[in-house]
């Protein structure tokens, strides 16, 4: 029921300005207490104020990692002066866009304990934030289909449990036991060895989690600016001082960008140039059908990867696009590679229709790990190239940004995650690591 979030009973006389103070608690008791008069006294879950002229901190970017930025920088750091500005609509780009799929089974220890602090955050945000966001862990399995791909995932699982992270190894008779539906023949062209399981991961209702990060903010007077496009940024010799903006010139001493595949457009305004390449990704989903996909699985070698949503829908995605766009539609010969490889591994999906596709924009860095960092310029800070992965990383990148930003520094969560390492030479390299392109 998390779509009752949107709006919430209006006190009388309460002016929009107030809103954020007189938030009440979602809970059964107001649903009950508001079908008495059929749910006409909601009111929506965050303002829609016009900008001030100035604040503290700007946020570009109204998606999960912006809207949590600015809900951890009032939670955690007490700064509240704060304005987050979406060009769009909250969760219109990335946020909404992506296949929802949650886990923190990485190889590398920087990667595993970033997304293992969303991951935790993840299993007490829906109770943190008093917002439904549909998180269902059912499970990742990563499938192996040849000796090669059985000895990466042992060394993978090793490495993961060693972190203190869940993972264990399954058998094809265990992968079988747990989907019945999947093809484990050994004539099939990819044959099924063995897989990985993480039983803590899993997916959440993306537009959900916006939601919830943008009431929460909003109640602790964060502004939430929609429909307010930055345009360029202001500097004073080698500081930032402000952005221009499609609402007129708004002034902050800080200034953090989040904006997923626009991040290095936005950073050329600022003078920065950043090592980072935006590429469509593509994901699209069948017509709903009742329960039979109880986890969610992700094969590198056929290249997809499909969880079952809780309408029903198939949802599927794959790897990034071949060629440099900002485009966010689907291609055909991306829905033929990735139909053809559903049917690889669940024939009985065959007769299914495809009812939809799209595409995000994603931001690739050359080491596929994403920037959390203070840049050259004083107050100018940069959250991007989270690659396929961002969604999953959504708490833990927020709370680690607002650190960065509120005392300009990194925390040792994102320590390892600064430009830094492209001068050091110390990546943290998960194009090969990760298992599948997402």
């Amino acid at each position: 029921m998390y779509l009752c979030g949107l709006l919430e009973p209006v006190p009388c006389g309460l002016s929009d300005t107030m809103l954020s103070k007189s938030m009440q608690k979602y809970s059964i008791y107001a649903l009950l207490r508001n079908a008495l008069n059929f749910h006409e006294n909601w009111h929506r879950a965050w303002r829609s104020p016009a900008p001030k002229p100035e604040y503290d901190v700007i946020i570009v970017g109204g998606g999960g990692h912006g809207l949590a930025t600015a809900y951890y920088l009032a939670k955690e750091h007490g700064i509240t002066n704060i304005a987050v500005l979406e060009k769009g609509w909250i969760g219109g780009g990335n946020t909404g866009r992506n296949t929802t799929i949650i886990r923190s089974n990485y190889l590398w220890d920087e990667s595993a304990a970033m997304y293992e602090k969303s991951l935790q955050l993840f299993e007490g945000l829906s109770q943190e934030l008093n917002f439904n966001i549909m998180f269902s862990q059912r499970g990742v399995m990563n499938l192996a289909h040849s000796l090669s791909d059985m000895r990466e995932l042992k060394r993978r699982v090793n490495a993961i449990r060693l972190n203190g992270i869940d993972s264990e190894i399954l058998t094809t008779i265990q992968i079988k036991e747990l989907l019945p539906i999947i093809n484990t023949s050994p004539q099939s062209r990819y044959p099924i060895l063995g897989a990985s399981l993480q039983k803590r991961a899993g997916i959440a209702r993306h537009d959900a989690v916006a939601w919830g990060y943008a009431r929460g903010a909003d109640s602790h007077g964060v502004d939430i600016i929609q429909n307010c496009e930055v345009t360029g940024m202001l500097r004073k010799g080698g500081c930032i001082t402000g952005v221009e903006t499609t609402k007129g010139i708004i002034q902050a001493p800080k200034i953090g960008i989040v904006a997923a595949g626009h991040t290095s457009v936005l950073a050329a305004m600022a003078g920065i140039r950043l090592p980072l390449n935006s590429y469509p990704l593509q994901a699209m989903v069948s017509e709903p059908i009742k329960p039979i996909h109880p986890c969610v699985v992700m094969s590198n070698a056929v290249h997809v990867y499909v969880s079952q949503s809780d309408k029903g829908e198939m949802v599927l995605g794959a790897g990034i696009d071949g060629y440099h766009s900002y485009t966010q539609r689907g291609s055909f010969h991306v829905v033929e590679g990735q139909l053809g490889a559903l049917c690889e591994l669940f024939p009985i999906f065959s007769r299914l229709r495809l009812v939809r596709q799209w595409g995000g924009i994603v931001d690739i860095s050359p080491d596929a790990s994403p920037i959390l960092s203070k840049t050259p310029i004083k107050g100018f800070y940069i959250n991007g190239g989270w690659g396929t992965g961002g969604f999953k990383a959504t708490p833990g990148s927020g709370w680690s940004f607002a650190h960065t930003i509120a005392r300009d520094e990194p925390h040792e969560l994102n320590a390892p995650f600064t430009l830094d390492r492209f001068v050091s030479g110390a990546l943290i390299d998960e194009h090969g690591a990760a298992a599948v392109a997402h």
